[in-house]
């Protein structure tokens, strides 16, 4: 791992709202996506960023879905060879995954990633017509996140 093929830590923000469907229609919003499962899961810690893996995997169970039938991920890129690993073990179509850059190219604000890698996919499921997307993304000590999101409307 080098600064060349690594994240860069840089400033960056992003907001959300969350909440119910019924919530949503009592203020007059439109809700863009809704969630429809997620999972954490865990890998020894000396194979650092590679819990999106097992996280995806627990998730697509849980769901019974197949991850090839997911039409956009953001897979937060922390390493060039963590998010290689992942897209390798889960067999992930590379143009299917960060279509507009991912933490390599875009830097990844820490505290933050949690939040942009959602809108990030919220806007490009609606620019693209995407169904479904998948956001996942490694935390500290093995661990992994996944989340599974559908478009409204779609």
């Amino acid at each position: 791992m080098t600064a060349a093929n690594s994240s860069g830590i840089n400033d960056g923000a992003a907001a959300l709202v969350m909440m119910t469907r019924q919530q949503a229609e009592k203020r007059g919003l439109t809700p863009r996506m809704r969630i429809r499962g997620w999972a954490v899961a865990g890998c020894g810690a000396e194979i650092m960023g590679f819990g999106p893996s097992p996280a995806t995997r627990r998730l697509m169970d849980r769901l019974n879905i197949d991850v090839q039938s997911i039409d956009l991920i953001e897979l937060n890129e922390a390493f060039a060879a963590q998010a290689l690993a992942v897209m390798n073990d889960l067999r992930l179509d590379p143009a299917r995954v960060n279509v507009n850059g991912g933490a390599i190219a875009l830097g990844h604000p820490v505290g933050a990633s949690g939040a942009i890698l959602p809108v990030k996919l919220m806007y490009e499921m609606a620019r693209s017509g995407a169904r479904t997307g998948l956001v996942t993304m490694c935390i500290g000590g093995g661990q992994g996140i996944s989340m599974l999101f559908e478009r409204e409307g779609a």
